[in-house]
């Protein structure tokens, strides 16, 4: 898939099934860290410093990151200052059938 121009995510980081041992086995390009890490109504500096370590994490691996259930403003900023790449949640859109993405997608490419 890598030869093709795709990529693999590891997804809800941090809790689960995905592991560090998963990274080791799995040609991932992205890690996608879990909503319980970033959430506004759960930040703490405890939880801070664990999405520090999976940015640096991902950044020594040459990964990239993503952050889900990004719900304001200022949780994205601190995240962008850790060195997220990638932020996704309500704060940007609910979620969205293919069409309606379509439609929202091309509003903002033409902005």
């Amino acid at each position: 898939m890598r030869l093709k121009g795709l990529g693999l995510a590891i997804d809800d980081f941090g809790t689960g099934y995905s592991s560090l041992e998963a990274l080791q086995r799995m040609p991932f390009s992205t890690i996608k860290i879990d909503r319980v890490f970033v959430a506004a109504r759960t930040q703490s500096d405890d939880l801070l410093a664990i999405v520090r370590s999976i940015v640096e994490l991902a950044q020594a691996l040459g990964l990239a990151t993503i952050a889900e259930d990004v719900e304001d403003a200022a949780i994205a900023d601190r995240l962008a200052d850790m060195g997220v790449g990638g932020l996704q949640g309500y704060l940007f859109s609910p979620p969205l059938p293919v069409e309606a993405f379509v439609a929202w997608l091309t509003e903002r490419a033409h902005q």
